[in-house]
């Protein structure tokens, strides 16, 4: 029993109402990039990386898998992809070849945003050993960083500038989008059989994550660091969307977790 009903609406329109709400604030700060944006620059670049999968063809309901380490990029197609109402599926960063091809079959992913690679773990040459022949339903790979791939979109390239018109049709998308209709695939950790892709919806995330913020009492002055991979429910829903409901400062100290990096980051974005 609670006073506080639970929240009937969408990521994306959330996400609009807080980044109205608290424009000037920073909302993401990532130290190892020199990412530092507010809640408006990052509805901004949300907007028109929604529009860039619009563009590539990706359809309410289409799976768009992610394989990266914690970056900014991640958090900007976490809330694209909501916006755009595709389906977004979390790839463990430590996944290897058989645990790949595994996941992107599984749940039929149209699209693959990945790294170029973590550690030791050669992102690009996996993906090139399984696609396009063993992975039938993936249409296209969309690769991070600088450097150019043959057969793959790169990630920096597909944001323009937003016009009217294309605000438009991303509202007109967004706005046929139900707060039950499904948004993420976690898989589960395997440890006593295969994975499960759990399939969440707008209303898991959203409440979970607004019910533990008010748990912890944030508010749009606090910062949190988050270390904690983001592609399982800490870093994405408790952490990200977490501070995104109550209009805080998310803080993205690393790729994974380092103590020094960490500390770091904490007393160089601390409030004053």
């Amino acid at each position: 029993p609670a006073d506080q009903p639970l929240i009937g609406s969408t990521i994306g329109d959330m996400f609009d109402a807080m980044a109205a709400a608290h424009g000037d604030r920073e909302a993401l700060v990532v130290p190892h990039q020199d990412v530092r944006w507010t809640y408006a620059e990052l509805k901004q670049k949300v907007d028109e990386l929604a529009l860039a999968l619009m563009r590539l063809g990706l359809d309410p309901g289409d799976r768009l898998g992610i394989w990266s380490p914690n970056c900014a990029e991640w958090v900007l197609t976490q809330f694209a992809a909501a916006k755009a109402g595709i389906v977004l599926v979390n790839i463990n960063p430590a996944y290897l070849r058989d645990e790949l091809a595994y996941a992107l079959t599984r749940v039929e992913c149209s699209a693959l945003i990945l790294a170029p690679r973590f550690k030791k773990i050669d992102y690009i040459e996996i993906l090139e050993s399984l696609w396009p022949g063993s992975v039938p339903s993936l249409r296209m790979a969309i690769r991070l960083g600088p450097e150019r791939t043959p057969g793959m979109w790169n990630f920096d390239e597909l944001f323009r500038r937003a016009s009217p018109a294309d605000l438009a049709c991303l509202a007109e998308r967004s706005a046929g989008r139900q707060f039950d209709d499904a948004i993420n695939i976690q898989f589960t950790s395997g440890t006593t059989g295969t994975p499960k892709g759990a399939t969440l919806t707008h209303h898991n995330v959203l409440n979970n994550a607004f019910f533990v913020g008010e748990a912890l009492h944030l508010t749009p002055d606090d910062r949190i660091c988050v270390p904690v991979p983001l592609y399982h429910c800490f870093g994405m829903v408790i952490g990200i969307l977490g501070c995104m409901t109550h209009g805080a400062t998310i803080v993205l100290p690393g790729e994974s977790f380092d103590a020094l990096s960490v500390l770091e980051s904490v007393q160089a974005v601390r409030r004053n």
